[in-house]
């Protein structure tokens, strides 16, 4: 009943849970569906704020090439062109520049920007974009009309420059782009209806080519940066979720530690309110049965009496099982270890289980290695160890069955005990089962044998503590066989001696 009340819980839990799970996501998706229908380009906010940033990074960042590229461009048209007629135009560029550096400084010195300031940011760099390619197709005019061969080619260098520095600067906000590129649309269209020379219908081919060309590469490059602002808020997102799911974890386990401390302690106080009128029933149901007083009236008295000391007598172990398990559990279990012989413990538990064995008929056969050295163990917990799984072994095995008992070396140095019988077997998928605490097979169910379900796990605690292992082996209609093994870490020929320090005499 407990198990399946856990059950309960934990998919209640788990229901409740994955219900929060649906409403926070269907409520982010709300909020980024609102965000997007108000949004002008379609992003969420958060997106939009981000790429204004980035251009307003990727401006301050080329403001000192931009200027050293002006300054070359301009020694290189005082070939052509009066140096009055470059100086006016540098100035013009570099005040260009200058405009977006700081409207760019001053973007990013400000706080966080409302949808509305976000729209006028990008308006402004798109009309600062504009006045940008407005001053360098300034220069592009002033060149057009010096006819020199020479002359084009230095005319398609620049007009094809400030178009690749306008799209990759501009990436991030599509509308600076065209903003940008368009004086330049505009100044070539005009030179070549003014112009009837193939010479000039050619170049205006080429510089409106490199405008489309690097116009696709603007687009290219604005849907990698939106595909890499995505990426990083799912990650983002992921992180959140990962520190959220920490939080609970360790609230969980917070919440599991103080439940399993309440019940250490109310084990502990029950143990104790229980034992002391147990004790009373055990005293006096004993006393009552062996005719202390003189003999009972009626003889059913006296099987009434063996029949409440027995059952006192399992209610203690009852008691004792689950005291030893919750410790073992809470690692309070504490070893008195010394130097004890396998073999003779062996000895003594069959010795005791063997009565029980002969009246159901059953054979224990006992191959022990005599020559086996001493372990570094607690005595106590071995023989309940070993007693648990005997106890198992005799009430599963039916009329006439056998027990066969092993003690010797593992591969690795160390010691095992094996205890097999000719029971009628676990199924494999039943193994977790009586692995767990108060798990009991369908076998046990069936001839309705006594016991808690807590043997097994009991044992595997105990061995866990020692550093051991445990394995279980078992098939229907082939029996059972379980394994103890103790590391070679315990085997006294293996550890070194305790060094003792001389006593001066006195």
């Amino acid at each position: 009943m407990a198990d399946i009340a856990g059950q309960d819980d934990r998919r209640e839990t788990e229901s409740v849970a994955g219900e929060v799970k649906h409403r926070r996501r269907v409520a982010q998706d709300v909020r980024a569906a609102r965000e997007k229908l108000t949004s002008s380009s379609g992003l969420e906010r958060a997106f939009e704020t981000e790429l204004v940033r980035l251009f307003a990074q990727y401006r301050v960042g080329a403001a000192i090439p931009l200027y050293v590229l002006a300054a070359a461009i301009a020694g290189a048209a005082t070939t052509w062109l009066p140096m009055p007629a470059v100086m006016i135009w540098l100035a013009l560029t570099l005040l260009a520049m200058t405009i977006m550096n700081v409207l760019a400084r001053n973007h990013l010195r400000a706080s966080e920007d409302d949808e509305r300031t976000l729209g006028v940011w990008r308006r402004v760099f798109a009309c600062g974009e504009m006045l940008h390619g407005a001053a360098w197709c300034y220069l592009i005019q002033l060149l057009s009309q010096v006819p020199s061969e020479d002359m084009r080619i230095f005319v398609l260098f620049c007009a094809v420059m400030i178009t690749a520095v306008i799209a990759t600067l501009s990436a991030t906000i599509p509308a600076a782009v065209y903003a940008g590129l368009a004086p330049l649309l505009l100044v070539v269209g005009l030179a070549t209806i003014g112009a009837a020379a193939p010479q000039a219908l050619t170049l205006t081919v080429m510089i409106v080519s490199a405008q489309v060309f690097f116009v696709l590469l603007a687009r290219h490059l604005y849907a990698s940066a939106v595909s890499t602002l995505l990426s990083r808020a799912e990650k983002d997102a992921l992180f959140v979720e990962l520190e959220q799911a920490k939080a609970n974890s360790d609230e969980a386990r917070r919440r599991a530690e103080e439940a399993n401390l309440a019940k250490s302690r109310f084990l502990a106080t029950m143990s104790h309110e229980l034992r002391t009128p147990l004790n009373a029933i055990l005293g006096f149901s004993e006393v009552m049965k062996g005719e202390v007083f003189g003999p009972h009236a009626s003889e059913s008295y006296k099987e009434y009496s063996s029949d409440i000391h027995a059952s006192g007598q399992h209610l203690l172990n009852l008691i004792n099982e689950i005291l030893d398990l919750s410790r073992i559990e809470a690692g309070r279990y504490e070893l008195n270890e010394e130097a004890i012989a396998l073999a003779h413990v062996i000895d003594d538990c069959a010795h005791m289980m063997n009565l029980r064995a002969k009246a159901k008929g059953q054979a224990i056969r006992s191959h022990v290695d005599e020559s086996l050295p001493r372990i570094w163990a607690d005595e106590r917990a071995i023989r309940q160890v070993v007693l648990n799984v005997l106890s198992n072994a005799i009430k599963f095995t039916p009329q006439g069955g056998e027990i066969v008992i092993k003690v010797g070396w593992t591969s690795s140095g160390g010691q095992y005990v094996s205890i097999k019988d000719t029971g009628p077997g676990i199924p494999e998928e039943e193994i977790p089962v009586v692995m767990s605490s108060f798990g009991r097979g369908t076998w046990a169910i069936k001839t309705a044998e006594q016991g808690s379900g807590l043997g097994l796990p009991i044992v595997k605690g105990l061995v866990d503590l020692h550093g051991g292992g445990f394995q279980l082996r078992s098939k229907p209609r082939e029996g059972t066989e379980v394994i103890v093994t103790l590391p070679a870490s315990r085997v006294m020929n293996a550890l070194p001696p305790v060094a003792q320090e001389k006593k001066s005499a006195a």
